[in-house]
């Protein structure tokens, strides 16, 4: 041992002494315990060595006849003689001078007891005889755990105190906490809740509000606190009037784990999951789980390899007749894992609807033709570009890039519906390319993909890993269906903060060459914080809806990655900026260049020039096309579409537009809303496991 380390156990405050034993009634009842035959317990102490598990020793003081318990650890045993050492921390305690009276080894739910016929004893070991016989007893209501190097923080009002988590069941934690916190000793108040959190690695693995169960204080003036949670359920989330239904798995699915408070692996298989959490289901008196525990870092194993890595918090413990349910709460994941367990899901409930696999490409071509998704006009604007669109689309459809996604309804080999969704700006998606045809049975396709998607999406925003606060998607307001599914929602919530509608004039102009500068007084200029005040302002009282939230006029967060890094991650373009035509300091509009990848949205929607006209007065057409013509450097095309806001000033610059379309915002806050309102007006189940119904 070296000098440091007895330095450490000569310190009244790290040595810790055994703890006095107060179980008697257990010793009394041997008769009636089950045994263990000397091979048995050779066989358990030769586990506990290799596993480097500690055991205890009953033993008795030989003046005061206390009984105490020691730890011990111990050695390889080859014969009939079992030899231990004493942990460490007792070094100073003279334990030779004790009288050993059994050991005492916790196995699983059960306590073995075996008496001591003791050989030889030092001050640092003890050997001992293999007793013909030990006893099995004390069935624990539930099974206790010894923690591995975890700490813990006690705080009530302006008390706190620091200490170590000393071991541990599913119902209740015994932490160690240090004299110096309970110098003034009323401080603490034992009927008050306290909060506990635990510390694992630097993280926070518990953060909960606890109840005292009982304390005792040692010589140092240390506190051994018990404590249980306040409530077996936590509330994570906001409760939800329509949850992501659990569905039981065909296939075996595992949650596979190093448990932060023992520091071992851990295998659970998983009862059903959804999306967004699982549960699982263990002994009563065998719970390695508490409410309220964190776990970052737990894979989800189908037949044996990993398809997901989650962190996640044990939700809520519920005992029944013969066993213990956890629920356990998703908290984040990177979306290839989220698309992949939600088409487990898909496959578990409707085996022709996919999430993000692969796409049999001319299928795909073939479909969107087919429906008259492509248009005739639609391939006129970009037939010239078509070896673009089919290598953006084989790279979006095959490689699956983590900002794309795309749920198709499939048969044999034919696709019968499909939508997709891009993350359009920093923490904002765009739902498009929705189209269907019928497949002659009662399901239609487009609603089996939407609903589909809207389970995607009500789980998915929870995840930090998503980026997703906001959902957008346009359509032309003609259009009858979508304008009852997402029109008809903006109407009836009537809350343009949670979901939000504003009509564009939509155009395609050529790209010219400006060589003319702008009159006296007008400027056309890079952005600046004022501008885009203005522009705030002006959209606030027009408006009222959520088009500055999703452009995010601030800087992007520090740390995080920006979406024009993530595109370029992927070897796709994204980006927009802000420019600004003024007249003698006055805004009169705001331009977004938005670019992409042409093929991305096949009307261009994130590779136009967004006009945002703050102030008419004096504006023409003129002027705006000047404008335009100084962006067009910007775009390696002849034509550039444009999106003209509010769709009246068009109209009043008397320039012709063939086409409009409603922008919607959804702050995905509402998404469950969303989903009630399509539920009630559109007869949408949200229930996979109702495979019969809509």
């Amino acid at each position: 041992m070296d000098f440091e380390t007895k330095k450490k156990l000569f310190d009244p405050d790290q040595s810790t002494p055994p703890r006095f034993f107060k179980h008697e009634d257990l010793i009394r009842s041997f008769d009636a315990a089950k045994t263990l035959d000397p091979k048995e317990l050779i066989n358990t102490i030769n586990y506990l060595h290799f596993t480097k598990t500690p055991l205890f020793v009953l033993l008795q003081h030989p003046v005061y006849k206390d009984r105490l318990l020691a730890k011990a650890y111990p050695e390889p045993c080859l014969d009939n003689q079992l030899t231990f050492k004493w942990d460490e921390s007792y070094f100073q305690y003279k334990l030779e001078t004790y009288q050993p009276l059994h050991l005492v080894i916790l196995a699983n739910h059960s306590v073995i007891y075996a008496p001591i016929n003791i050989i030889s004893s030092c001050k640092l070991s003890l050997t001992l005889q293999v007793p013909e016989k030990s006893f099995i007893l004390n069935q624990r209501q539930n099974q206790r755990y010894p923690s591995s190097d975890v700490s813990a923080e006690v705080m009530q009002s302006d008390f706190v105190a620091k200490g170590e988590l000393i071991d541990f069941s599913s119902g209740a934690f015994r932490i160690r906490a240090s004299s110096d916190a309970f110098k003034h000793n009323n401080w603490f108040n034992p009927d008050v809740p306290a909060t506990v959190r635990l510390f694992s690695n630097d993280k926070i693995v518990y953060s909960e509000f606890c109840k005292c169960m009982r304390r005792q204080e040692d010589h140092n003036g240390s506190k051994e606190i018990v404590f249980a949670a306040a409530s077996d359920h936590i509330s994570r989330f906001p409760a939800k009037k329509i949850r992501n239904p659990r569905q039981l798995i065909s296939s075996t699915l595992t949650a596979a784990f190093e448990h932060p408070l023992l520091k071992k692996r851990n295998y659970r298989d998983i009862y059903d999951i959804s999306s967004s959490g699982f549960s699982i289901i263990e002994r009563p008196d065998d719970g390695l789980l508490m409410p309220g525990m964190m776990i970052y870092d737990l894979s989800i194993l189908l037949a044996g390899i990993s398809i997901a890595n989650c962190s996640v918090q044990i939700i809520y413990r519920r005992v029944m007749e013969n066993n213990a349910r956890y629920g356990i709460a998703i908290l984040n994941m990177d979306i290839h894992s989220y698309s992949r367990i939600n088409n487990i899901l898909c496959a578990n409930s409707d085996p022709q609807i996919s999430v993000s696999t692969e796409v049999d490409m001319d299928a795909l071509w073939e479909f969107f033709f087919q429906t008259g998704f492509i248009y005739p006009e639609k391939y006129a604007s970009c037939v010239q570009y078509r070896e673009n669109f089919i290598k953006t689309y084989n790279r979006l459809y095959q490689d699956t890039p983590e900002m794309a996604r795309h749920i198709t309804l499939e048969n044999n080999g034919r696709i019968y519906g499909h939508v997709s969704m891009i993350r359009a700006y920093e923490r904002t998606w765009l739902i498009h390319h929705h189209a269907a045809r019928p497949t002659g049975n009662c399901k239609p396709p487009g609603f089996s993909v939407l609903r589909q998607m809207m389970i995607f999406l009500n789980g998915m925003y929870q995840l930090s890993s998503a980026n997703m606060d906001y959902v957008i998607c346009y359509f032309q307001p003609e259009n009858k269906f979508p304008d009852h599914v997402f029109g008809g929602f903006v109407r009836e919530l009537n809350n343009p903060q949670a979901c939000s509608l504003d009509l564009f004039s939509y155009l395609t102009v050529p790209v010219g060459c400006n060589q003319e500068d702008f009159p006296h007084g007008w400027l056309f200029r890079e952005s600046i914080p004022v501008d885009l005040w203005e522009l705030t302002q002006f959209y606030k009282h027009n408006s009222g809806g959520l088009l500055p939230n999703i452009l995010r006029f601030e800087e992007p967060e520090a740390g995080a990655a920006s979406l024009e890094s993530v595109f370029n991650r992927h070897g796709f373009l994204r980006k927009w900026r802000f420019y600004s035509l003024v007249y003698q300091e006055q805004l009169k509009a705001v331009f977004i260049a938005d670019q992409s990848d042409l093929a991305i949205n096949m009307s261009n929607l994130l590779n136009s020039i967004k006009i945002l006209i703050t102030d008419p007065d004096g504006l023409t057409s003129e002027l705006l096309s000047r404008a335009v013509s100084e962006l067009g450097r910007l775009y390696d095309m002849d034509k550039i579409t444009l999106l003209i806001y509010p769709a009246s000033a068009a109209q009043s610059m008397g320039i012709s537009y063939p086409k409009q379309y409603q922008l919607w915002i959804l702050n995905v806050r509402y998404s469950n809303q969303f989903m009630d309102y399509s539920q009630k007006h559109l007869r949408i189940n949200y229930d996979l496991r109702l495979n019969n119904r809509i």
